[in-house]
């Protein structure tokens, strides 16, 4: 009897100490995935886009991390304060989605990898030393655009002397833009008429005190306008002005006339490749620095020739030629 006492004892005290063996396991193998905070400036489907791209990237080359995705939803004490969270969380890793919260990020953190991606100029807003490599944690994504390609398409489409620009003052990219815009049409012989903002509450009144002094409107990759490309689709559509987006993701459903710029889902995808690189093949954020999406495969143009038809513009063959999406007669037709 005595020895079956003793005999169960040891049993209880084995399959102890193979549950508790068992839980540290499982706890080690959790400590071991990473911990990934995602910081994005503004809900919008470009930015969106940025977000699964990246995702599916990692999922894709077996990059197993655990994610947090925070919103600033446009204000930058609360980028702010997602930095501090992710700060007090302790994660491996962070990535800004957008100027002013990769600023947030890089300004917080240094030393884990900061990955900033669509931001427009990475050096301006002072998120690396240089666009080639450094000693250093940030490293990321451009998505500068070719504005005065994009203009002189404008002008080329409309004919217009005047182009309005409606762009957020406190944005770092925004602000870029609107010079860059202002340098092209200044080049191309044309005026830029702008509007600045503070927020997406005042991008409806901001265009509506430009639209009769413009021939076509331009809209950039401004985060803060784009997000309320309604409202302009909204006011121009109502003057009868031609607008012209520079992020084709967010303008189905508008009456827009052109739109002509990244494929943002290819920027997430860009974004992934340099997490891989940081976490599967130990490549130091500095020697990576910038990274910038040169492929004429990485841009897409969309045309609405309905709205065309309304304004009494054509498009001419070569460019439907190299459309990536045309709509007419109200459907979407992709190339």
């Amino acid at each position: 009897m005595k020895r079956v006492i003793v005999l169960t004892a040891l049993l209880i005290v084995s399959l102890s100490t193979s549950m508790l063996f068992a839980a540290g396991a499982q706890e080690a193998a959790t400590a071991a995935v990473p911990k990934i905070g995602v910081s994005k400036i503004i809900t919008h489907p470009a930015l969106d886009a940025v977000e699964k791209g990246m995702q599916d990237h990692l999922a894709a080359v077996g990059v197993d991390v655990k994610f947090d995705f925070q919103n600033a939803n446009g204000d930058i004490s609360t980028a702010n304060s997602i930095a501090q969270k992710f700060k007090a969380d302790k994660v491996s890793m962070v990535v800004g989605i957008a100027t002013p919260v990769a600023q947030a990020l890089a300004n917080t953190f240094s030393d884990i990898p900061v990955i900033f991606s669509a931001v427009t100029d990475p050096l301006a807003a002072g998120l690396v030393p240089s666009y080639g490599p450094y000693t250093g944690n940030v490293a990321g994504v451009s998505d500068m655009n070719p504005v005065e390609a994009q203009i002189a398409l404008l002008v080329r489409l409309t004919g217009a002397k005047a182009i309005g620009n409606v762009y957020a003052s406190g944005e770092a990219n925004g602000v870029l833009l609107n010079q860059m815009a202002a340098d092209a049409c200044k080049k191309l012989g044309v005026e830029l008429v702008s509007a600045a903002v503070a927020n997406t509450s005042e991008v409806m009144s901001a265009t509506q005190s430009i639209v009769k002094r413009v021939g076509a409107m331009y809209i950039a990759t401004d985060n803060t306008v784009i997000s309320a490309l309604p409202s302009v689709d909204d006011v121009c559509s109502k003057a009868g002005v031609p607008l012209m987006s520079a992020d084709p993701s967010g303008v189905e459903g508008l009456d827009f006339l052109v739109a002509w710029g990244f494929d943002y889902y290819k920027i997430g995808l860009a974004t992934g490749r340099i997490i891989e690189d940081i976490l599967k093949n130990g490549k130091n954020p500095g020697a990576i620095s910038t990274m910038f999406l040169t492929d004429p495969a990485d841009f897409e143009m969309w045309f609405n020739l309905d709205v065309a038809k309304k304004l009494g513009i054509t498009i001419p063959a070569d460019l439907l030629d190299t459309a990536a999406v045309v709509f007419e007669g109200g459907k979407k037709i992709v190339k």
